[in-house]
């Protein structure tokens, strides 16, 4: 059994939509930003760095992972499902993982709070890091070109990618001409255990501005 301590975030669903798909029994345990929940010395002892997700496995003597990408990799080995056997394989897998790491989540994060939270609209900023976002999405439409999936086979290097890319509405970040990009996100969000695993540990509700409209998506 695992224990999922999560949040209504692309990085929490990273880990919630993968339990989902591989079918592993998980109990969830919400995680309050607002009461700072993720700050508690009680939290801390699972995740020293005070953010979401993080698990506790129950059946490897209480094992505790935290950072999201740890977390998948930790699961997938666990599971045996989700990523390639052979060295090749998993390293092609592990790349894409690392490219969400260190590239779609960070860019998107940071489009995020300057396109949406900070209460001054830093144009130059936000020029950066939507830009970057989208040549991002263009390097992943460039490999889904003949690809229903990233590695071919689906696996956790796309859910990694698709619980952030899915929000690039959210982000301000223009997909406009990425055919391969958008088929493949219409394509996840189509899997049952995707739709599941986005709801957890709730819906997240977001208020977009669109055509001068504002118009309350739920993702």
């Amino acid at each position: 059994m695992i224990d999922l301590y999560t949040a209504s975030t692309p990085n929490g669903w990273k880990v919630s939509v993968m339990l989902e798909e591989i079918g592993m029994p998980y109990t969830v345990h919400p995680i309050s930003f607002a009461k700072q929940e993720q700050k508690t010395p009680e939290f801390l002892k699972i995740n020293p760095n005070g953010r979401i997700p993080a698990i506790i496995d129950r059946g490897n003597d209480d094992f505790a992972v935290f950072e999201s990408g740890a977390i998948m990799l930790y699961l997938a080995e666990k599971s045996g499902k989700l990523i390639p056997a052979d060295q090749k394989g998993r390293s092609r897998v592990t790349q894409w993982l690392m490219f969400q790491m260190g590239g779609i989540g960070p860019m998107m994060g940071q489009a995020n709070v300057f396109f949406r939270y900070f209460p001054e609209k830093i144009q130059p900023a936000i020029d950066r890091y939507q830009n970057e976002g989208r040549r991002l999405f263009e390097v992943l439409d460039g490999q889904l070109q003949g690809r229903d999936y990233l590695c071919d086979d689906y696996s956790i290097a796309d859910i990694a990618n698709w619980c952030w890319v899915r929000l690039y509405e959210w982000s301000g970040i223009n997909v406009a001409g990425l055919d391969n990009l958008k088929a493949w996100i219409d394509r996840l969000e189509a899997r049952p255990a995707c739709r599941r695993g986005i709801v957890i540990p709730e819906p997240l509700v977001l208020e977009v501005v669109a055509k001068d409209a504002k118009t309350m998506v739920t993702r």
